[in-house]
C-alpha cells in the first residue's frame, strides 16, 4: 500500500524568555478548520500584548466562519487574505480607539490546511491510455506579515518558506549589509510591514504542496534571534517519524529551552505542524 498524507498534528508553545516580564506573542490554532497563527505584537506599555492577542483571535474566527465552497487555488487564497485583514482591521480600529494603545501592530504567520476534496482523489489508473495526470493542487496556504517566520522540515534539511519584511532584510537583499551585519544590527527589530498599522495589510502568500513526513514551524523571531537555523534543524532532527502530538510538544519544549539557555532576550512562541502518512485513498477506492 502507498502512502498519502493524512490530517496534520500540532503542538504549540510560548515563553516571555529570560529578559522580558511580560510576554507580547500569542498563537492559536483550530484543527477544524485547518488553521494555525502565531503572532508578536509591538506598542508601548501593554500594546503587543493586546494587538497579537487580538489578531490570533480574530484571524481565528474569520476562518471558522468562513468554511470554503471550494478548495480551489483561487479560493482558498481569498479565504486566508481576507482572515489576514479581518485581524488587521480588528487591530487597526482598536489602536484608533483607545489613545493608550495608538501604533500599536503586530507581525502574523499562519497556515491553512485545506484538505483535497475526495473526488479529486478518487481511483484512476495512471497507466490507462487516455488518462491526464494533473498535478497535486496546493492543499496548504501559508501567510506572512513581518518577520515572524515558517521554516520547513523536509528529508532532515531545513528550510525558510517565508521572507522577513523587514529593515535589515532589506538591506541584505540591496548588498548593503551582509546576513551576519543584520543579526548584530541595532535597526533589527524594525519592520517594514505589519497587521494593524495601517488600514490594510500587504501579505505574502503562497499555496504549498504538503508531503507525508512534512514538519512545519511557525515561530516568533525569539526562536531565531538566539538560535540558528542548523541548531533549529537539528532539534527538528529528532523528532520522531511519523511524529505524534507529544512529540510535538516535547520538540517544541527544547526548542524555547534553547532558545533561552542561548540568552532569550525576546518573548519566544513555536508552533509545530506534522503530516503524517496516511493510506493513499486511490489505492483503497481500486481495491
Amino acid at each position: 500500500m502507498t502512502l498519502s498524507v493524512s490530517h496534520p498534528i500540532y503542538a504549540m508553545l510560548s515563553h516571555p524568555g529570560r529578559v522580558r516580564h511580560g510576554n507580547e506573542d500569542a498563537c492559536a490554532a483550530s484543527p477544524e478548520s485547518g488553521a494555525f497563527v502565531v503572532c508578536d505584537g509591538m506598542g508601548g506599555a501593554a500594546a503587543g500584548e493586546v494587538a497579537s492577542q487580538l489578531a490570533v483571535e480574530t484571524f481565528i474566527a474569520a476562518v471558522s466562519s468562513a468554511e470554503p465552497v471550494s478548495v480551489s487555488a483561487k479560493s482558498s487564497q481569498a479565504r486566508l487574505n481576507a482572515a489576514v485583514q479581518a485581524a488587521n482591521h480588528a487591530v487597526f480600529q482598536k489602536s484608533r480607539q483607545d489613545p493608550k494603545l495608538a501604533g500599536m501592530g503586530t507581525t502574523l504567520v499562519a497556515l491553512l490546511h485545506v484538505p483535497a476534496a475526495t473526488a479529486a482523489t478518487s481511483a484512476v489508473d495512471p497507466e490507462s491510455a487516455g488518462i491526464t495526470i494533473r498535478p497535486t493542487p496546493p492543499t496548504l496556504w501559508l501567510a506572512n506579515v513581518g518577520d515572524s517566520r515558517c521554516y520547513l522540515y523536509r528529508n532532515r534539511e531545513l528550510a525558510q518558506l517565508t521572507e522577513d519584511h523587514s529593515l535589515v532584510e532589506e538591506q541584505v537583499r540591496a548588498g548593503q549589509i551582509t546576513a551576519d551585519e543584520a543579526a548584530r544590527s541595532p535597526m533589527r527589530n524594525l519592520i517594514t510591514r505589519a497587521v494593524g498599522s495601517q488600514s490594510s495589510a500587504d501579505a505574502d502568500i503562497r499555496g504549498l504542496r504538503v508531503r507525508p513526513g512534512d514538519l512545519y514551524l511557525l515561530a516568533s523571531d525569539g526562536l531565531n534571534r538566539e538560535l540558528t537555523d542548523a541548531e533549529i534543524a537539528t532539534i527538528l532532527a529528532d523528532v520522531p517519524s511519523p511524529a505524534t502530538e507529544p512529540d510535538l510538544a516535547a520538540a517544541c519544549g527544547t526548542l524555547i529551552a534553547a532558545a533561552n539557555q542561548h540568552g532569550g532576550r525576546d518573548n519566544i512562541t513555536v508552533l509545530l505542524l506534522a503530516f503524517p502518512a496516511g493510506p493513499d485513498r486511490r489505492k483503497l477506492h481500486s481495491s
